[in-house]
């Protein structure tokens, strides 16, 4: 929690004004029971006539005023605060997760950095809010109309200072309580996340496999999980209202008995009776806020320590903040008897993996499902590090490179095609943001686009969400394009194209080995049409290399490869 209160750091006159004008209303809402005396003893009991009366009236009208101004101010000063807090930790947290690697980001998972990123950073929020609004007032009010009492009637206060530290004694016990509780509540919140994500995004998977009642099942078991958390959670919390409120009325009722007993004897007055009553009325009325207070800092504590776990998980990745540039050479990519294991997995997805790509050249990578070839590919823009071995780029370790200086050596074309709402001018320069529109022509025509961007209007184009109104085919050469702007030296097509017919496909190889600025190229593909000419396939099975060598080559001395290769072309093989 610590940790996160750096970002209050630029709002420090925020967070001192706020609370200072909330003991400002504070300091006059503790005068207004000594004005009522005064009217009741001396206005009405001494006959001080309706002159006094309504001078002291007016005196009331000026406390509110004033009490109301501080307020408004204390108000738009700690809104501004938690706001600010908020934006910026927002801004820091998504940085940071920006920051991860692979390997934390599958470990953590996409519901929870939402939660984290949304609801929990919102509860923080208004737990900074509620703190600098009434951290330090209620305690102030409390304590002040402790000391007021006192001054009024030492034997009378003495019930004041009973009631305030029983309550003190049922709010820390209630908080230390609640505290797991509310952590345990937003963890079901992340699964209840989890599960809604998952049937949103796979609506047509479902319905193709008929799985909606099964799926509202599991919805109902996380959601029903959650309402358990909560109503326990919340159970604990609602203690705090009802045993304050005993609390207090009991002082109240053993008030007013020993107020009128000490009136009797003429050791109070009326007036003075009536202030040690709305003394002991602000004090009920505060500590009720303070019980709130203390439930939305329960939640927002909770929050905190979720959002500062994000920020304790520390990338497995290390970059250079500066390296020597390094000389393209006749090798492009070479991977040094490279291993990989993915956290928490018992075996290697990648075991002893070596070869050598020269410039210029294009690779086929082709294995069946699970064998690897993803895996292998991601490790030349360093999604991952290798656990064993080094893969090398321009001669140099994948490793000693800045971020900056090896995203600008590889293009990468996902498998999963991700647009992002906007046009498509403002998609293809993610690949490079000051990209001309000649630039983006030449790219549009190689992808073969050129129609669906014709047909879209041009660049101004729209394109939906994730590229909803576009379909699979046309997302993916749309991702392409994108790729094809940034002209990078290493192009990697990670089965970029497999909702393409044959006919485009073709095309589309064709115009990348036409490309000015030839790039090396990796092609990922389950077809073997699509890499037949290659420079060089790789063959992948169970993580490892199984073969290297053009179509020829591995037709007549690579067993897996030509199962897959006549799997395809069975007819054609058996003609």
């Amino acid at each position: 929690m610590k940790r996160l209160l750096i970002y209050l750091k630029d709002y420090k006159k925020e967070c001192v004004l706020a609370p200072l004008f909330k003991m400002l209303e504070a300091s006059f809402e503790l005068i207004v029971p000594l004005v009522v005396a005064a009217i009741i003893d001396t206005g009405i009991g001494e006959g001080a006539g309706k002159g006094y009366i309504v001078k002291a009236c007016l005196v009331l009208f000026a406390l509110a005023f004033v009490g109301l101004i501080s307020s408004v101010t204390a108000q738009f000063f700690s809104a501004k605060a938690a706001v600010g807090y908020a934006t910026k930790l927002r801004h820091a947290l998504f940085g940071h997760l920006q920051s991860l690697s692979y390997s934390e980001i599958d470990r953590i998972g996409t519901s929870t950095m939402i939660t984290r990123m949304t609801s929990d950073v919102n509860q923080t929020q208004t737990g900074v809010n509620m703190v600098l609004r009434l951290f330090l007032r209620s305690p102030f009010v409390v304590f002040g109309a402790m000391i007021m009492a006192f001054t009024i009637d030492v034997k009378a206060a003495v019930s004041f200072v009973a009631a305030i530290v029983l309550l003190l004694i049922v709010v820390g016990g209630i908080t230390k309580i609640s505290i797991p509780l509310m952590k345990q509540v937003q963890g079901r919140l992340d699964e209840v996340l989890l599960v809604a994500r998952e049937n949103l995004v796979g609506i047509r998977v479902l319905r193709a496999f008929c799985k909606e009642e099964e799926e509202v099942q599991r919805f109902a078991e996380k959601n029903a999980s959650l309402t358990q958390h909560q109503n326990k959670a919340g159970s604990v919390s609602a203690l705090m209202n009802p045993l304050t409120y005993i609390i207090i009325n009991l002082a109240i009722v053993w008030l007013i008995h020993t107020g009128a007993v000490q009136v009797h004897h003429g050791v109070l007055t009326q007036g003075e009776v009536v202030a040690l009553y709305n003394y002991m009325s602000q004090i009920l009325v505060e500590l009720i806020k303070l019980a709130n207070l203390i439930i939305t800092m329960n939640k927002a504590l909770a929050s905190a320590n979720r959002i500062a776990d994000v920020f304790e998980i520390e990338t497995s990745m290390e970059w250079k903040d500066s390296a020597m540039s390094s000389e393209p050479g006749d090798i492009a990519v070479r991977f040094e008897h490279v291993g990989l294991t993915y956290n928490g997995a018992g075996e290697e997805a990648l075991t002893d993996i070596d070869f050598t790509v020269k410039r210029g050249q294009t690779i086929g990578v082709i294995g069946g499902t699970g064998s690897g070839k993803s895996s292998l590919i991601h490790l030349i823009p360093r999604f991952y590090d290798a656990t064993k071995g080094g893969v090398f780029v321009d001669g140099k370790n994948v490793r000693d490179y800045t971020q900056e200086e090896l995203e600008k050596k590889i293009a990468v074309v996902p498998q999963k095609a991700v647009l992002f709402k906007g046009t498509i001018e403002s998609n293809l320069k993610w690949g490079k943001e000051d990209a001309t529109p000649e630039e983006m022509e030449q790219a549009i025509v190689a992808a073969q686009v050129a129609d669906v961007v014709k047909a879209k209007g041009g660049l101004s184009g729209e394109v939906a969400q994730n590229g909803k109104n576009l379909s699979g085919g046309q997302r993916q050469r749309l991702t392409i394009a994108r790729a094809l702007v940034k002209q990078a030296p290493i192009l990697i097509l990670d089965d970029s194209a497999s909702a393409l017919d044959m006919a485009t496909d073709a095309k589309l190889r064709k115009a990348i080995r036409e490309l000015s600025y030839q790039p090396t190229v990796f092609i990922v593909s389950q077809r073997t049409n699509a890499i037949m000419d290659a420079d060089q396939i790789i063959v992948l099975d169970d993580g490892q290399i199984e073969g290297i060598g053009t179509h020829e080559e591995l037709l007549s001395n690579c067993v897996v490869y030509k199962e897959i290769y006549e799997s395809q072309f069975k007819k054609e093989v058996t003609a």
